[in-house]
């Protein structure tokens, strides 16, 4: 049984899912070391509430009685 592959993120190269690959799933650590500078440099984000408190609100509440 073959494994299916997917393309790399970043070159398109095919990878075929393995845990021998710890840059999975880019094709190599330069593909991946690529998308990490794009997340860094925000070319890359998340869609999200900007009018969202940060960091938010917990239900822990701070108290002097420790």
């Amino acid at each position: 049984m073959s494994q299916q592959q997917s393309k790399c993120p970043i070159c398109g190269t095919l990878v075929t899912p393995s845990t021998d690959n710890p840059a999975r799933p880019f094709c190599s650590q330069r593909c991946q070391l690529i998308d990490l500078g794009d997340w860094i440099d925000e070319r890359h984000s998340i869609p999200g509430d900007e009018s969202a408190p940060w960091p938010p609100d917990s239900d822990v509440t701070d108290s002097d009685d420790h």
